[in-house]
């Protein structure tokens, strides 16, 4: 694409305590292109995104310029022309790409509380992005009139700890073997063995395998693959949100953009759970369509426009 993106607005909110281990930051944004949507010259050009796998959810409640979310595997689980959407969990890297100007509020959910806040079992949402008025209670699509309506990013981010509050309230706890499955699995940054998780719930592979894609969207495995990239992904600066982890929207930004020293990537590879240097670049061409070393360089980032 030609041109950058302006972010008009930028604003990162801390959900309610009670909410932190089930959402990650709020991040409320207004952005758009140089020159507006259309001038005589034309019209300006997409913004295009290159988004990274994740084992969350990503919930987008946004007013303004629609856009569209393609899976490059599958355009049947692509969304276009939407302004809010869910997504996820994606065991592979998608784009989005928008003309005009675009706000809203992203949020990054936990399987088990999305599984809970979005009343729909995750293996229907996985490697997938569905527009929130396609899902089958419409408190979502609400709540994003009463986002867009509202004054300012204080007030916006005290409507989600409400709503989120009252909905994860109302609604029954996931499967505690299944929660008890995930807590393991996040709290090991995907190291524990699948074999060892399943005897600890006393069911079989098999049959762990089957709920937990299901219920929280893909398989236990991986899950575990896409945790471990997400902690070595942090390590690169690239995420600093991840559901369950602390946000310091006022800590300063290191001079290095918040990314970990890079250089050996055979000792970073088996600092971050991998086998060797060629593991850990097979999982970040998977799950990014990059490289570490081209993720690590200043300026590159996976959401930068491409």
């Amino acid at each position: 694409m030609t041109g950058n993106p302006v972010l008009d607005e930028v604003c990162a909110g801390t959900p309610a305590g009670g909410l932190r281990p089930f959402v990650g930051r709020y991040l409320g944004y207004r952005e758009g292109m140089p020159g507006g949507v259309a001038s005589g010259r034309g019209t300006s050009p997409p913004l295009v995104r290159h988004e990274a796998a994740g084992a969350f959810v990503v919930l987008i409640l946004g007013w303004g310029a629609p856009l569209d979310v393609l899976n490059p595997r599958s355009a049947a689980h692509s969304a276009y022309r939407v302004d809010s959407f869910v997504a996820g969990p994606y065991d592979g890297y998608c784009t989005t790409s928008t003309v005009g100007a675009g706000a809203g509020v992203e949020l990054l959910l936990t399987p088990p509380a999305a599984r809970r806040i979005l009343g729909v079992p995750l293996g229907e949402l996985a490697n997938r992005a569905v527009p929130v008025d396609q899902l089958t209670d419409a408190w979502l699509d609400r709540l994003r009139v009463r986002l867009a309506e509202a004054s300012g990013w204080p007030r916006r981010f005290a409507l989600l700890d409400t709503a989120l509050g009252a909905r994860l309230a109302a609604t029954d706890q996931v499967d505690p073997h299944l929660g008890r499955a995930w807590g393991r699995l996040a709290g090991s940054a995907g190291r524990i063995g699948i074999g060892e998780l399943a005897g600890e719930l006393g069911w079989s592979r098999r049959h762990l395998a089957g709920r937990f894609r299901r219920e929280l969207g893909l398989a236990p495995k991986t899950t575990a693959r896409l945790l471990r990239f997400q902690r070595a992904y942090a390590a690169l600066g690239r995420e600093s949100a991840m559901p369950g982890t602390p946000v310091r929207p006022d800590r300063p930004e290191p001079s290095n953009g918040g990314a970990e020293p890079v250089g050996n990537w055979a000792e970073l590879a088996v600092r971050w759970g991998y086998y060797d240097q060629s593991h850990l670049i097979r999982e970040f061409r998977e799950f990014t369509g990059a490289t570490p070393a081209a993720l690590g360089r200043p300026g590159s980032h996976s959401s930068n426009p491409g």
